[in-house]
């Protein structure tokens, strides 16, 4: 009697166990299948890949390649805009400078007029044998005296002349340095007025208030022509 209810027992616990095996077991199958839900194996196939990436680049706008045709016009689109924009800077820079130096131009010859303004006591002249020599104005420039010179020859011959021997003195009898230019060598005979200038260089007139001019025909030397106190005073 004692031996049976061992044996019961026994086969009691082996069940209990066994059920609480089987529930553990389906317990568990259950939250590994939930926790895996949505967990798929990857794709091995090369191709798979291929075709997914391919996929994947066209929905994000792939590369595309030019002809060689477009790439050319681009280009030479691009070089001809440089060359008219580099020709249009060009000519707006020609065009500035040339209304830069009308402006420049405009503005020098109110000042050119004021220069050539005669002096009082101008002109001053000297006449022989019908040959005149007279000074219109005198003014300073460019670290020398100017005087505007004209001379007429209205006799029935004509007249030679050489600038090296004309005689610049001062008001102290001192003989100055001077040079003459675009008057001729020759005046001819009832010729036209001719006109020149005589430079004589400012440093020699610090002190000096008049000079004077004297001019001999060359080489016969028959007639003088002299301007006497030509005022010169700054």
């Amino acid at each position: 009697m004692k031996l049976n209810s061992t044996v019961l027992l026994t086969l009691s616990l082996l069940t209990l166990m066994l059920g609480a095996g089987s529930v553990s077991a389906f317990l568990g199958f259950d939250v590994g299948s939930k926790a895996l839900k949505g967990v798929t194996a990857p794709d091995a196939r090369p191709t798979s890949k291929f075709a997914s990436g391919k996929a994947n680049n066209q929905q994000h706008g792939g590369l595309t390649l030019l002809k060689e045709e477009e790439i050319l016009k681009i280009v030479k689109s691009r070089i001809d805009g440089k060359v008219k924009a580099a020709k249009s800077k060009q000519s707006e820079d020609e065009d500035e400078e040339t209304s830069s130096s009308e402006k420049k131009a405009e503005e020098k010859k109110p000042q050119e007029v004021a220069e050539e303004k005669p002096r009082p006591g101008f002109p001053i002249s000297s006449e022989n044998g019908k040959v005149t020599l007279s000074v219109q104005s005198a003014r300073y420039s460019g670290g020398a005296l100017l005087l505007k010179v004209k001379m007429q020859n209205k006799g029935a011959d004509s007249v030679h002349f050489l600038y090296s021997f004309l005689d610049v003195t001062d008001d102290k009898g001192r003989t100055l340095s001077a040079s003459a230019d675009g008057l001729p060598a020759e005046l001819p005979a009832n010729g036209p007025t001719f006109s020149g200038t005589v430079s004589i260089p400012t440093a020699l007139l610090d002190d000096v208030k008049r000079i004077s001019l004297a001019l001999t025909d060359y080489p016969a030397q028959k007639l003088r022509l002299e301007v006497s106190n030509i005022p010169v005073e700054k």
